[in-house]
């Protein structure tokens, strides 16, 4: 069943403006009715799906594009090379993404676990010592090992 713009809307938690961008965009192609309105079908369904499970993956809506014009040729040599290199890129980023959030979570409950013994100004150092490594491995955009980061505790 084809939906207007205010259920397709309200159904995928994006906003009349976002629905109407990614039209403009060329993301999304609900159909014009005779009124003028927008009717979008199930194809719209699945590319708001996918445009949003690959958003929260962290492609941009330029890649997304270029991934949804690549599905809709016929498989080649060249759809193929031009996909593992995206994906590629991206799975490292997530790696980076997971191997931050791992440290950050590291230091978070280093430094709640520091206050909840009220050692924290005594560990003050180490404390800043997790922010910088963090720092630098974003700066350096390499992941941040866990293993190398030696956390002792000053009594």
């Amino acid at each position: 069943m084809a939906l207007q713009i205010k259920q397709f809307t309200k159904k995928y938690g994006i906003s009349n403006d976002t629905a109407r961008y990614y039209e403009a965009e060329g993301l999304l192609h609900p159909v014009r009715l005779d009124n003028g309105y927008r009717s979008y079908d199930e194809s719209c369904e699945q590319a708001i799906k996918f445009i949003t499970v690959l958003k929260e993956a962290g492609f941009s809506l330029q890649e997304i594009k270029m991934l949804m014009e690549l599905e809709q040729r016929p498989p080649s040599e060249q759809c193929n090379e031009t996909s593992v290199t995206m994906f590629t890129n991206k799975i490292n980023n997530i790696k980076r993404q997971i191997a931050f959030y791992q440290a950050a979570l590291h230091a978070l409950q280093f430094t709640m676990n520091m206050m909840g013994e009220g050692k924290y100004a005594q560990n003050q150092y180490q404390i800043h010592q997790l922010i910088d490594d963090m720092y630098n491995s974003l700066r350096e955009g390499t992941g941040l090992d866990l293993s190398k980061i030696s956390v002792t505790t000053t009594k």
